[in-house]
């Protein structure tokens, strides 16, 4: 039997989500998990208090709210991950692991730059957003390309295995689906 992982791929608009967009000329850069298509879960490495960005550290990303919150317009992509169930598991229990021990993690805002010049620099209890999803993907027995300190929001929109399910934004996703599971 099989379950699914979603990899959520965004451009915010935050300003330092915009000054990211223009260094890397990418259309995206954040990355969350979401253990069901809903996105009721989503989890990343990112700012803990809306205004400002530091400090930061692993969070519960609700539409919405918080950041997410901030923005009517959220570009995004939405890929699907098939995994077995050992492998939802123990997904499961490491995102119950970081929610438990979030206040021992930071972000890693130096990271930023050695992922930026692709430099490999693994530290123990600090992640970007695109670090922690590999790390995740890695821990679960998921086939990363490269080292998981390496990986770019960007490098998410072509995972292997990962199937694009949605192309557009966040909110109108996130309220649809809503909207269908009470009609």
């Amino acid at each position: 039997m099989r379950d699914y992982i979603y990899l959520i791929v965004a451009q915010t608009g935050t300003r330092p989500a915009r000054f990211f967009k223009f260094c890397t000329k990418k259309p995206f850069n954040h990355v969350s998990l979401s253990g069901d298509v809903d996105l009721s879960e989503m989890y990343s490495f990112c700012r803990t208090y809306k205004p400002f960005p530091l400090p930061a550290t692993f969070n519960k990303e609700i539409v919405g709210q918080g950041t997410l919150g901030q923005y009517h317009n959220i570009p995004c992509e939405i890929y699907q991950i098939s995994v077995t169930l050992e492998q939802k598991e123990a997904y499961n229990k490491l995102i119950s692991h970081f929610a438990q021990h979030r206040k021992v993690y930071s972000y890693n805002l130096l990271g930023l730059l050695a992922v930026y010049f692709n430099i490999e620099w693994k530290r123990e209890r600090s992640f970007v957003c695109s670090q922690f999803v590999a790390y995740i993907m890695d821990k679960i027995g998921i086939p990363l390309d490269k080292a998981f300190s390496l990986y770019t929001p960007d490098d998410f929109r072509n995972f292997p295995g990962a199937s694009l399910i949605y192309a557009g934004e966040l909110n109108t996703f996130y309220y649809t689906r809503k909207s269908q599971l009470y009609t």
